[in-house]
């Protein structure tokens, strides 16, 4: 191979060094010119295509006389320093761009039209033209239009068990054509039935019963062969034919409790032309049974080891023929045809099967699950109620993803905000517009010149947008090389202005034979006078260093004085395994920083459930929450039981677990919220345990009343009554005959309180009494109240008679 004219040249061990240390991907942000470190400068690109790669801002200039020969690395720079420098005219710098190619408005009705004039999703088609590491964006529109045509096929469990529900949809059509068609007027149902295979352990196979499974069974002794899928009725809008075909069925009997189901779900969807699918149509699936099903490796029970192939096996009766030669399909390949088909699966379960339905539509993207009442009378109800949920929320899916594309979605639903990382709008109404900013990067460039496609289609929509991506990763210089040019001295090819030396040359104008040595050339090979040569890493030929080999990784630079080995670790790991080791710089993948590249910069391991950062009890710290609030912890700082509003966060999750009610009561929603809780429902509440945390809600004029404690695996466990606790209102009677008794009860009180205060008043009266007469002293025989009725008083007088003085008493 030719040889850049500014590298060292032979060996192996000389070559530039390898495109990984180039990755754009993995390098952080550079540094800006003229505030600390050129990323650019510092990447040892030594051609215009290594120095795309290092990072999006990096140019070439491909000017013949710009750089010295000695720095080759300089002619890669940002741009605004390779224009400071002279290069304007002869700069290298692809952007990555995007064309859109078909963009037909979202349509408003959908019946009415022809299905091609029916757009549900905008643009329909675009080009991206990429560099790596240059992300772009564009956005993209979905709407549920009105009056949309929809196919429904009821799939119905004919086992035994059923015979009650087969009573109960005799008249399913008519009625359910009349709900249907509140919601759109134009609507076709088809029918199909199912039992399991038939063959041993799951049916039975003894010659006595082939005909009828159900000899010698006393409480139904008649019964038709068991089967595994049955097409009866292709999609139509004559509704009086689905009543029909429902009146000619008869229950048969299997051997084991699992039923078939999943067979005849993957030929519903597979088998379209029989089914009578069509594109311009919603597709709704309605799959109902009291039982659970087969699931893939069930059959090597009945010796079936051949994986199902996900073809359709009808045949000309319309029946499942491969039923006993393949296995069971397994949830994969269901949720895969499924999609690939547009088909909306609905589970319609009686209520012991619903939590095992349930976890099967968190494994089979746009399936929903509804309780079936044991006799089916609700089965319409139930089909309304998940038609609307499914028109109510809009999920994009990506179809055949490059693995070097990154994709990151943001969604912007009704409520006019954006949500970062979410492919996904819920809570809307029929001709709701959402949308969704979608951003593409490119990590890496293609081995050869290639372009790669991929779809984006919403989830159960036929509509698409078509994305086709193609790669900058060529300089236009690169395509006006010129061979054994006379700027390369005749031994090498011009190019981007640098020669690319024929083998046996090196030098920047391949002038110099490898071995050519002089002692003028060697102060060329020093970085400063009094340094080794070459940094005592490599040896000098032609007025270049040619680096040595090393076991610890390469060795690079004009003077040898960079290696990628020579960075700071964590954990014994170079870099800590997000970033590039450049001259003794860990230079950062994409979402990382640090002297070491150990503290990430991504919040999405931050984001809680609910879609806040750190549950909002704390911050996010290189990509780990660190909770700020007293008594919070977990990964995303969600466990907090001695936080405000935690009961109404749990009062959600057993909502939508036990009841299916609630704002999260869809189905997804509530499997991702609620994946840590740990529900167990009892008749008696014990509130005395001190770890446990007792919260209750009304219910109806009625208390529900739950514990909630956090264990130690991460998980919360949750204590619920079976019923709320409520409590019968009082009648009139009762309320005046308990006013009267308080009335009466208040006055004997005060009566009570009155005469206990006279008595002590008179107690104390009486004791003062006895107090005063144990004082007084009298004469025997004598009484104190006695008083004689002649009182005696003397008087003294003196007065004069006959001029005469007298002195005396007057009685």
């Amino acid at each position: 191979m030719p040889r850049r004219g500014g590298l060292p040249a032979p060996a192996a061990a000389r070559r530039p060094p390898p495109l990984l240390l180039l990755r754009l991907l993995l390098l952080a942000a550079p540094l800006q010119p003229g505030r600390g470190l050129n990323l650019c400068t510092s990447g040892s690109a030594t051609s215009c295509e290594e120095c795309l790669l290092i990072h999006p801002k990096c140019a070439w200039c491909s000017k013949e006389d710009f750089s010295s020969t000695k720095s080759i690395t300089s002619r890669c720079d940002f741009l605004q320093n390779l224009l400071a420098n002279g290069c304007a005219g002869a700069i290298e710098s692809p952007s990555s761009s995007i064309s859109v190619l078909r963009n037909v408005p979202l349509s408003s009705k959908g019946s009415g039209q022809s299905h091609l004039d029916v757009t549900q999703i905008t643009p329909q088609k675009v080009a991206l033209s990429l560099r790596p590491g240059d992300r772009t964006s564009f956005r993209v529109q979905v709407r549920q239009v009105e009056d949309y045509p929809v196919d429904l096929y009821y799939l119905m469990d004919l086992s035994l068990s059923m015979n009650d529900d087969l009573d109960n949809i005799r008249n399913l059509g008519t009625k359910l054509a009349e709900e249907m068609r509140k919601l759109t007027s134009n609507f076709r149902l088809g029918f199909g039935s199912f039992v399991d295979k038939n063959i041993s352990p799951f049916s039975y196979t003894a010659p006595r019963y082939q005909n009828n499974p159900c000899i010698g069974y006393k409480l139904f002794p008649s019964c038709v062969p068991s089967f595994g899928f049955r097409h009866l009725l292709s999609l139509t809008d004559k509704v009086d034919r689905f009543n029909e075909e429902v009146r000619k069925q008869k229950v048969s009997r299997n051997r084991d409790a699992p039923e078939g189901g999943f067979d005849a779900i993957l030929q519903a969807a597979v088998c379209k032309e029989k089914i009578g699918w069509r594109k311009e149509a919603s597709h709704l699936l309605v799959f109902t049974t009291d039982d659970v099903p087969h699931i893939a490796l069930d059959g090597k029970l009945g010796g079936l080891v051949q994986p199902h192939d996900g073809q359709c096996h009808l045949n000309e009766a319309n029946e499942y023929s491969a039923s006993s030669q393949l296995d069971y399909p397994s949830l994969a390949l269901l949720g895969e045809k499924l999609a690939e088909n547009n088909i909306h699966l609905i589970f319609a379960v009686t209520k012991n099967h619903y939590m095992l339905y349930k976890n099967f539509t968190t494994l089979i993207p746009g399936t929903t699950v509804e309780i079936l009442h044991k006799d089916s009378k609700n089965i319409i109800e139930l089909i309304v109620k998940a038609y609307n949920s499914i028109r109510s929320k809009v999920e994009l899916t990506v179809w055949d993803s490059p693995e070097d594309i990154g994709l990151t979605f943001t969604a912007t639903c009704q409520d006019g905000l954006s949500y970062p990382g979410l492919r996904k709008c819920g809570d809307l109404k029929i001709g709701d517009t959402v949308s969704f900013e979608v951003s593409v990067e490119a990590r890496s460039c293609p081995a050869e010149a290639a372009s790669h496609s991929f779809t984006i289609k919403p989830a159960g929509f036929r509509d698409t947008l078509e994305v086709a991506v193609s790669y900058r990763c060529q300089c236009g210089c690169t395509g006006r090389a010129a061979p054994a040019s006379a700027k390369c001295s005749g031994n090498g090819t011009y190019a981007c202005g640098l020669c690319e030396c024929e083998p046996g040359y090196l030098g920047a104008r391949c002038e110099c034979r490898e071995g050519a040595m002089g002692e003028l050339h060697h102060a060329l090979c020093r970085e400063a006078e009094g340094k080794p040569l070459c940094s005592g890493r490599g040896e000098c030929s032609c007025n270049q260093c040619q680096c040595y080999e090393s076991e610890f990784g390469n060795i690079y630079g004009p003077f040898c004085e960079c290696d990628d080995f020579s960075c700071a670790r964590y954990k014994g790991v170079l870099c800590s395994g997000h970033g590039e080791c450049h001259c003794g710089e860990c230079k950062c993948h994409a979402g990382f920083i640090g002297d070491n590249c150990n503290c990430s910069t991504e919040t999405d391991s931050c984001v809680s459930s609910d879609g806040q950062m750190c549950s909002g009890r704390g911050a996010c710290v290189c990509g780990r929450c660190q909770c700020t609030e007293p008594g919070a912890f977990g990964e995303t700082c969600e466990k907090c039981p001695t936080c405000p509003g935690v009961c109404s966060t749990k009062r959600d999750c057993i909502e939508c677990k036990l009841f299916n009610s609630g704002r999260l009561a869809d189905n997804q929603t509530c499997q991702k919220h609620c994946k840590d809780e740990i529900i167990t429902t009892v008749d008696v509440l014990e509130t005395d345990d001190p770890n446990a945390i007792l919260c209750a809600y009304p219910v109806n004029n009625c208390v529900m009343k739950f514990t909630y404690m956090e264990l130690p695996s991460g998980k919360s466990n949750l204590t619920v009554l079976k019923e709320p606790a409520c409590s019968s209102a009082p009648s009139a009677v009762t309320i005046v005959l308990a006013v009267i008794g308080s009335v009466v009860l208040i006055g004997i009180i005060l009566l009570a309180l009155w005469k206990l205060l006279v008595t002590i008043h008179d107690r104390r009266e009486f004791d003062r009494f006895q107090s005063e007469r144990s004082r007084a002293r009298y004469e025997m025989a004598s009484n104190p109240l006695y008083r004689k009725p002649i009182s005696t008083h003397n008087v003294e007088f003196t007065f004069n008679k006959l001029n005469k003085s007298y002195n005396g008493t007057v009685d």
